[in-house]
């Protein structure tokens, strides 16, 4: 939070854009610098200036600070949207983080896909040494499973996740 310190003799930016003289008690000296003269025009252009003061006086002193940095970025994202403003760029915001969920869980989905296709090749890969009725591998079998429970409902709609005659063609048996 800013103090009222004692400044320079310059006027803070209100008082310049309003072409008066800035007092020692001057409301807006403390929150508009003499230096933040774009913030204030800003500011103005979009609340007025008589309605900043009276929101200032109205506000306890230790939340003014954060009052003028609202009003600033308020008084921006108008500038930039008129009809929407902060709220604009809010909904933005909301529906690019949708969008970002959304290709992540079809992220997941395509990698919980794969990882079973492969844990089911490598699985059918260990059976065809074993004989028409050897053993299936219990971890393969886990593993397969573990899989089964994260894959997404767009995964689930094939319904053949476990037949081996949906996995692509990568080795013959001939070959083993």
């Amino acid at each position: 939070m800013r103090t009222h310190e004692p400044r320079s003799s310059s006027s803070c930016a209100a008082c310049k854009l309003l072409k008066r003289r800035c007092s020692p008690n001057c409301i807006f000296a403390p929150y508009f610098r003499s230096d933040e003269s774009k913030k204030f025009a800003k500011v103005h252009k979009v609340f007025g200036a008589s309605n900043v003061s009276k929101i200032l006086i109205e506000v306890p002193e230790e939340q003014r600070e954060d009052t003028v940095n609202s009003l600033a970025y308020e008084a921006e994202a108008r500038l930039r949207d008129p009809v929407y403003g902060c709220i604009g760029a809010i909904a933005l915001l909301q529906r690019k983080m949708i969008e970002l969920q959304h290709d992540l869980a079809l992220a997941r989905a395509r990698l919980a896909r794969y990882a079973a296709t492969s844990a089911a090749i490598s699985c059918a890969a260990d059976r065809v040494g074993m004989g028409p009725l050897g053993d299936f591998p219990a971890a393969c079998g886990g593993l397969i499973d573990s899989f089964s429970q994260n894959i997404s409902s767009e995964v689930n709609q094939d319904g053949h996740m476990y037949d081996f005659s949906q996995i692509p063609y990568m080795f013959s048996l001939v070959d083993l």
